[in-house]
């Protein structure tokens, strides 16, 4: 079974991380999906950003996204970061600065809704945060706004925090939901916790180092999406699995070697 291709924050090796070009870039690379974090922002906004604060990204902002305003972080570059030459090389290409700004979900729904074929949004809800399951409640509205709250939705809700994605049940029983985890051992406890329809997101680091795992998911009833796939030897293993949905830094080639697989299980 071929996987899912899913661009982590995008393409994300290519263009900073969570922008309107980085989505842009991933759907033109052929993505099937597109993977972003979410947070909520003072004034209830639900914007694509990945840390708590921008210290990483924008380095000359300080302060938490939940205590700044929408209006605030569309004043900031969250992309020179990742080409900190270009304005020295004469060679560079034009910069749009449409590009380099905090997205808002929002529009990055309205993004693939227009793309010229289905592309899911794996939308990742980030706790702890002083809003607790108002993200969600947000999330939940805004689905609903754009009829994605069914389970033909081109959407799935993701988190690492278990009650997230009970309050997700909660208020939309249809939407999918993924419980991401980090280590191997949590599985035991989190197997009995989560509904037998939800996804499970393990980490590729622990499919490799703990193959027991790897089976052990592979032989339950949930659909498995791996994070963060980048290598040919890495998209083998979740072939094996038969996983869902790879999500990677690195669209285009993970495009082309997906599209290589064999399309029979072999």
């Amino acid at each position: 079974m071929r996987p899912q291709v899913v661009a982590h924050r995008g393409d994300s090796e290519e263009n900073a991380e969570h922008t309107l070009g980085a989505f842009l870039a991933a759907i033109e690379a052929g993505a099937d999906g597109l993977e972003c974090d979410v947070r909520l922002t003072a004034d209830g906004h639900l914007v694509c950003v990945h840390d708590r604060d921008l210290r990483r990204v924008a380095a000359q902002r300080r302060g938490l996204i939940s205590t700044m305003e929408l209006a605030d972080l569309h004043q900031l570059d969250i992309a020179s970061w990742k080409r900190p030459w270009a304005e020295l090389d004469d060679e560079a290409p034009v910069v749009d600065e449409s590009m380099h700004g905090v997205l808002t979900l929002r529009r990055l729904m309205e993004v693939a809704a227009e793309a010229p074929r289905r592309v899911e949004l794996l939308i990742e809800t980030k706790h702890p945060t002083r809003y607790g399951g108002l993200v969600e409640r947000r999330l939940v509205q805004l689905l609903s706004e754009f009829g994605w709250d069914g389970a033909d939705a081109p959407v799935r809700v993701m988190s690492f925090a278990h009650t997230a994605l009970q309050r997700v049940q909660r208020l939309a029983p249809e939407v999918r939901v993924v419980q991401l985890f980090e280590r191997a051992e949590m599985w035991p406890a989190l197997r009995r916790m989560i509904g037998r329809d939800w996804m499970v997101g393990p980490g590729i680091g622990e499919l490799t180092d703990h193959p027991g795992l790897a089976w052990r998911l592979a032989e339950s009833p949930h659909e498995i999406n791996v994070w963060t796939v980048n290598t040919p030897e890495q998209l083998e293993l979740c072939r094996s699995l038969g996983v869902t949905a790879v999500i990677t830094d690195r669209p285009r080639v993970m495009r082309g070697l997906v599209d290589a697989l064999p399309t029979d299980g072999t």
